[in-house]
């Protein structure tokens, strides 16, 4: 007897085991009309970065619906459903025009919105062109990505700003792409999941990021405005180390610093990777998303620029492109997140007390789907004024030396908790001002319990 687990409906069709429970569908079919795809629609989404789009158009796959993004000759961009609505030709093949994009068959002219400015085999006079409309999605450029609204076209959300694309001074944004073969969510769930840097980027192969990665974390977690953090707590010698990631509803994540080694004391520093977890279909996904580069996060100038673009990225494992040995022999995490299968099965995974961030933002997201929470709303709430959004990625390193008597465990549990109340308490600063509140609340932590 199969078990199905909550929200599941059906298998995909070109799931590969047979006799398996169903999938979650709730949560992980993310096409038109489906519960997770509507949500998804809501919200501004990365589709391709804007090197993509040169003299051609560029044919791209984005929750379930064929489209075609393009720059026209007067540099504006625009994503429009892929087929012609005069005769159905694919407009990947479209001849990029001074306003818009035209077809290759008849030489129909589509303006970024879909208007229809031309239809040239008509007779003059026809009204054919202002009949309808094209199908076409709003779209915008920000520091190198391409972003498109699917959403009812009554309801476009503002673009959020967040801090960390202006913080700190000097933080360049670089765009990049990694494809995967799998469903959104089993990429997504990685974000709340800080026990497997332990595991996968330090003790099973070779250390991945730094050795420090390697101590498993004492682990809590917290809800902030617009998602969930994790608090993860290590002891590195004289040093201890808390660190968050933050979730963001309802497919955005952000990473701290991916070289961190904790020997020296960094009272608050914050992010170094910013991505999206874009479902193309049910089995396949992008990560989209900006690498940060500055001396708060990487004053040892180990990450790359360079190695940053159309599915690439600069630390280890996060692409297809290794050869298959190579990758059974050093996993990273593309491999260990693709080969969940196409689509993971949540029936079958034994979960245990370190999968409680997966768990919970599974659960944010399967109240997001059924309205019971508004992550739209509390993203409007945040955007109201026109200072950056607030996000809550960050590490703080301080020395403090291990307790003479007691469970150091339960101290760090109790010291991330500090730092976590920091973080909130910070609310009402912004900016420069609201990192140097977070720096001296953080200092007071460290001098409290040294």
């Amino acid at each position: 007897m199969s078990v199905q687990t909550a929200g599941a409906e059906r298998r995909h069709p070109d799931h590969p085991s047979a006799g398996l429970p169903l999938e979650d569908a709730e949560l992980t079919h993310a096409g038109p009309g489906t519960p997770m795809g509507e949500l998804l629609r809501k919200f501004w989404q990365p589709v391709c970065l804007s090197s993509e789009l040169s003299d051609l158009p560029k044919a791209i796959r984005i929750l379930g619906e064929d489209l075609v993004a393009f720059r026209d000759h007067a540099g504006r961009v625009g994503v429009l459903h892929r087929h012609c609505s005069h005769r159905g030709t694919s407009l990947e093949y479209g001849i990029i025009a001074e306003n818009g994009l035209r077809c290759c068959y008849h030489g129909w002219l589509f303006d970024i919105d879909g208007t229809i400015l031309e239809t040239p085999g008509e007779p003059v006079g026809s009204p054919l062109s202002d009949s309808f409309r094209h199908g076409a999605y709003p779209a915008r450029e920000f520091e190198g990505l391409v972003f498109a609204y699917l959403g009812p076209p009554e309801e476009v959300p503002p673009f959020p700003i967040l801090d960390c694309y202006v913080e700190p001074a000097g933080n360049r944004l670089v765009p990049f792409s990694v494809w995967h073969p799998c469903n959104w969510l089993q990429v997504h769930d990685n974000v709340m999941d800080p026990v497997h840097a332990a595991f996968l980027h330090a003790q099973m192969s070779n250390i991945q990021l730094t050795e420090s990665y390697g101590e498993v974390p004492v682990l809590d977690f917290a809800d902030v405005p617009n998602g969930i953090v994790y608090i993860g707590g290590r002891r590195i010698g004289d040093h201890v180390w808390i660190k968050g990631n933050h979730a963001m509803l309802p497919n955005m994540g952000q990473t701290t610093a991916l070289w961190e080694t904790a020997n020296s004391v960094k009272y608050f520093t914050g992010v170094s990777l910013t991505k999206w977890i874009v479902p193309s279909d049910d089995t396949h996904c992008w990560m989209y998303g900006f690498r940060h580069f500055n001396e708060e996060v990487d004053p040892e100038g180990v990450g790359a620029e360079d190695e940053c673009g159309v599915d690439s990225v600069d630390f280890f494992g996060q692409t297809g492109h290794r050869r298959y040995d190579e990758s059974q022999r050093e996993p990273g995490d593309w491999d260990a997140q693709v080969s969940q299968r196409p689509i993971a099965i949540h029936a079958l995974e034994h979960l245990g007390t370190t999968d409680r961030g997966v768990v919970s933002l599974r659960r944010m997201l399967r109240q997001s789907v059924r309205r019971e929470r508004d992550p739209l709303a509390d993203l409007k709430a945040q955007c109201t004024s026109a200072l950056p959004v607030h996000t809550y990625c960050y590490d703080t390193v301080l020395a403090i030396p291990p307790r003479a008597e007691g469970d150091d465990r339960e101290f760090l549990r109790e010291l991330g908790q500090q730092v976590v109340s920091a973080l909130m308490d910070a609310e009402d600063y912004n900016g420069e001002e609201r990192r140097a509140y977070l720096r001296q609340r953080m200092q007071q932590i460290e001098a409290a319990n040294q």
